[in-house]
């Protein structure tokens, strides 16, 4: 009888030990586990006795089941040789791979030095910036301190730098630069060994003279000074000194070309420190133009003086209050109130209520007391001979009463409207030899020019001033 037809091994892998082979070896028990194929050798099955060949026999047909059963069994053998050969190069090779490396070392903190730089107001806040940046709170005292013990008088802010190096319980100090913007401060220099070195740092200014020229906006003359970048703190005093030739608010219009020459204070980065000094002002109007220089003369007082050395003081101010319209003229007009025609005796300057009143000129004061019609009012007894009135104010300058020497441009009051009045605004009235004049009419006494020596220094300022703006302006 023929042998029955071979149909192959199975290929359910969990058959392959339990199905006993035709030579009768017994089965192998070797475990699917590939740990367990490297824990002992495979035992070798005893060698079958050699059969003679079987005679072959005929292909089958392409799809038949003896075809599809060797590639089976081929895919079977390849399967089995990837899992066992998988499982040795696990086996070898689990140690030498990263995914098992033991995990690498912390990096070690950072030694660089660190640089943060900060501004504060004062120098007591030093202290809680070197805490705030990690720094010890005994070392950031000690540091405090020393640099308040050397610290150079500055004004204004601090520019505090510090260098810092990390450790393993915040930062060590290795030093702190403090200064103000002129250059004035401190340096403390921390040892390895903890000392400290504290050593005041000088201002470092150089001074340079600026000129800007400009024309009046349609505005003020506020806006057009800042429009050619004219330090805030100087349109005042630049106004101030032209106050005696010139009315801001009525006489200046847009058009009018204005030059201003200043002494700037600036620091190694170039930047302005403190408040600038005004050497030269001019202004040009269709009617006039006025050009004053500033000067210390040798002996005497320092102030503006014209080209020929002419101090531009007068006896008196042409206005007593700052930016205030005039609200009524000098003359004869229909009094507001009573509603008949009178001698109007000053000119009223209208502003808000508070507004400052200042003296007219040098005086003492004679009454500084409320007056019945005349609400609070002031009379000032000036050293020419001539009196000065300012009424209607809401209250009367500090210190101000009878009997005090007084000073061109001190205030002595502030607007209000007080007594008789129909609004905010002083009254402001001017006597010559007994009789009301008008305060904007009269002709105001020159003082006497320089002569002589102070002549001879005040020329030689005045050429190089103007030597200054040519070579800037041109």
């Amino acid at each position: 009888m023929s042998d029955p037809p071979d149909d192959g091994p199975s290929m359910d892998p969990r058959t392959w030990l339990e199905a006993k082979p035709k030579s009768g070896v017994a089965p192998d028990k070797t475990s699917f586990d590939p740990k367990a194929w490297a824990a002992k050798p495979q035992p070798q099955a005893k060698a079958e006795p050699t059969k003679a060949p079987r005679a072959a026999k005929a292909p089958k047909a392409a799809g038949a089941g003896g075809s599809r059963r060797g590639l089976l069994v081929g895919a079977g053998a390849a399967l089995a040789l990837c899992l066992f050969g998988g499982g040795a190069w696990f086996l070898t090779h689990r140690s030498a791979s990263p995914m098992f490396a033991a995990p690498p070392p912390s990096a070690p903190p950072p030694t660089g030095i660190e640089r943060r730089a900060l501004t504060v107001s004062s120098p007591g806040e030093i202290e809680g910036v070197l805490t705030g940046a990690g720094v010890l709170p005994a070392q950031a005292a000690a540091v405090a301190n020393a640099g308040a013990a050397k610290m150079a008088p500055g004004g204004g802010d601090l520019t505090v730098v510090m260098m810092l190096k990390p450790t393993n319980g915040g930062y060590q100090l290795v030093s702190l630069d403090a200064r103000h913007d002129d250059g004035a401060g401190v340096v403390v220099q921390v040892a390895d060994s903890g000392g400290l070195t504290a050593t005041a740092t000088a201002a470092d200014l150089k001074t340079a003279v600026k000129v800007i020229r400009g024309e009046m906006d349609a505005y003020s003359f506020y806006s057009s000074a800042v429009a050619q970048h004219l330090t805030d703190s100087l349109i005042s005093p630049f106004a101030q000194a032209l106050a005696f030739d010139f009315d801001f608010q009525r006489e200046i219009h847009a058009g009018d070309v204005f030059e201003a020459a200043f002494e700037d204070r600036e620091n190694a980065k170039g930047e302005s420190v403190g408040v600038g000094r005004l050497l030269y002002v001019s202004m040009e109007t269709p009617t006039k133009s006025r050009a004053l220089y500033w000067f210390q003369p040798p002996t005497g007082q320092a102030g503006w003086f014209d080209g020929n050395g002419s101090s531009v003081v007068r006896a008196l101010l042409r206005t007593p209050v700052e930016g205030a319209r005039i609200s009524s003229t000098f003359g004869m007009r229909e009094h507001p109130i009573l509603g008949y025609t009178k001698l109007h005796e000053g000119v009223d300057f209208a502003a808000p209520i508070g507004t400052p009143i200042y003296a007219a000129g040098d005086g003492v004061i004679l009454h500084a007391e409320m007056k019945a019609l005349n609400g609070n009012y002031v009379e000032i007894q000036h050293d020419n001979g001539w009196q000065t009135y300012y009424l209607h104010m809401s209250a009367f300058g500090p210190g101000i009463v009878p009997g005090l020497r007084v000073h061109q441009g001190q205030e002595i009051g502030k607007i209000g409207t007080t007594g008789r009045s129909t609004g905010p605004h002083v009254h402001y009235g001017l006597k010559v030899d007994g009789q009301f004049v008008d305060p904007l009419g009269v002709k105001m006494e020159a003082a006497h020019p320089l002569t002589g020596a102070e002549l001879a220094a005040f020329i030689k300022e005045r050429n190089r001033i103007d030597a200054l703006r040519v070579a800037q302006t041109g």
